[in-house]
């Protein structure tokens, strides 16, 4: 069977991963912000709905030894498009908050187990350096996904307000039951156009015995890739690179959107659509990019130490910004450019070093397991950030955030990468 390209799938797939992520953990912090919830509780709510991503080698085996994986991506887009609708449905309930509650769980599960199957798939059908050079595309589509909830998504929902007359349940449900139509859509394109990978499937069990020793198996050999003291490094990288970002990224969405009064910088709905779905959208692009043909061309270990400033040091805009409370929105944008293309940089460090990590017998459940523990790293400050940030304020809170970047430089200093990971060999050279 003749190879389709990745540039007919790779993007597509990684912005449907990406979706129903940004949807869970960024859109819902706005759309209940907007709904009358406090900093607090949103950040301990929509933290929680981060549970799935956490606990999903748990259930990753399955995914490994049942079916295909691609049977399970199409299985789960069709599912997630049904739990957008579920949460559009019960938007406008008494109660509304136990619905969409429910369905952002299912949602978080049905993505958790489609990351396992997507991660699964792309594994299988490309080789190492075609994986070095597609994860800046996987990454920025991914992103841009997280652009298109945080930016067009929340511009629309202010629009419709406007046109409604800010009945802000109804807008919302409009917008949830516009992303069940694409989900539905994107289901439909990769029926058709996704590949079916020779090995997908070849580890598949018989029986609930075989499920069982599969998994004991896949989790020794997850376990026995290092001897104790490198697994403890591994362990300490995966749950702490991000950790800045954990403690940011639902204040930073509340920042930018609450009133002057309560130290925020109050950008309406549209005008925070355009400085996150517009330039720093730009930003991203170029980050991710970048990021990825630097390591295909030099390997992850080179660009390592570089990536890990740009993850860290952009945080400073948002320090910048809770002292000079700019009103300038080009000015905005160009803080939030810079602190996106930082990060397309950073992150592609963490997703490099776990498909390095995974390689081998098992790769998909492992990479199931390296990406749980980074969810959980997120998971866990992210559930305090906002008592935090209500105790000492916005500036106070961002100080803490770089100091909180140190973490991140001191687990980076103790993993070990092959020089060689990511680069072209000679034969895929000549190839």
């Amino acid at each position: 069977m003749e190879k389709r390209s990745p540039w007919a799938w790779v993007p597509t797939l990684y912005f449907a991963e990406g979706l129903p992520n940004v949807i869970v953990m960024t859109v819902a912090v706005t759309m209940y912000m907007q709904l009358g919830m406090s900093d607090t509780e949103i950040a301990l709510y929509t933290s929680w709905l981060g549970l799935p991503w956490v606990i999903k080698p748990f259930w990753s085996p399955f995914v490994d030894l049942y079916k295909t994986k691609r049977w399970w991506v199409l299985l789960m887009q069709l599912l997630l498009g049904a739990s957008l609708a579920g949460v559009a449905f019960t938007l406008n309930a008494s109660f509304w908050f136990q619905g969409t509650m429910f369905f952002f769980f299912l949602m978080a599960f049905a993505s958790a187990t489609h990351d396992i199957a997507a991660d699964g798939f792309y594994m299988l059908e490309l080789d190492s350096h075609e994986q070095a050079w597609f994860v800046g595309i996987r990454n920025t589509f991914y992103r841009i996904a997280v652009i298109l909830g945080t930016g067009p998504l929340v511009a629309a929902a202010g629009l419709l307000q406007l046109v409604f007359r800010n009945q802000k349940a109804y807008t919302w449900s409009l917008v949830f039951y516009g992303l069940a139509g694409l989900f539905l859509a994107i289901w439909l394109y990769h029926g058709f156009i996704m590949p079916h990978p020779a090995n997908d499937g070849k580890n598949k069990a018989n029986n609930a015995a075989e499920v069982a020793s599969g998994i004991k198996r896949m989790l020794v050999t997850f376990f026995r890739k290092l001897p104790l003291k490198g697994m403890v490094f591994v362990l300490l990288f995966l749950l702490l690179y991000r950790f800045p970002e954990a403690m940011l990224s639902k204040m930073a969405t509340t920042f930018l959107q609450r009133p002057n009064s309560v130290g925020g910088l109050g950008l309406a709905p549209q005008e925070f659509g355009l400085a996150y779905g517009t330039v720093g959208l730009i930003g991203l692009l170029l980050g991710g990019i970048i990021g990825g043909m630097l390591a295909s061309r030099d390997g992850l270990k080179h660009w390592l130490w570089p990536f890990v400033f740009a993850l860290t040091l952009p945080n400073l805009v948002y320090v910048y910004l809770s002292f000079a409370m700019p009103s300038n929105l080009m000015l905005i944008s160009l803080c939030l450019f810079i602190e996106q293309f930082g990060y397309g940089l950073g992150f592609t460090a963490l997703t490099l070093y776990m498909l390095y990590f995974s390689q081998g017998e098992y790769q998909t459940s492992h990479y199931a397991i390296c990406t749980g523990l980074s969810y959980l790293g997120l998971m866990l400050p992210g559930m305090v950030s906002g008592w935090i940030k209500d105790a000492v304020g916005y500036r106070t809170f961002f100080i803490l955030v770089m100091l909180f970047c140190v973490i991140t430089f001191v687990v980076t200093a103790f993993i070990k990468i092959d020089p060689e990971f990511g680069k072209k060999t000679v034969s895929e050279e000549e190839a």
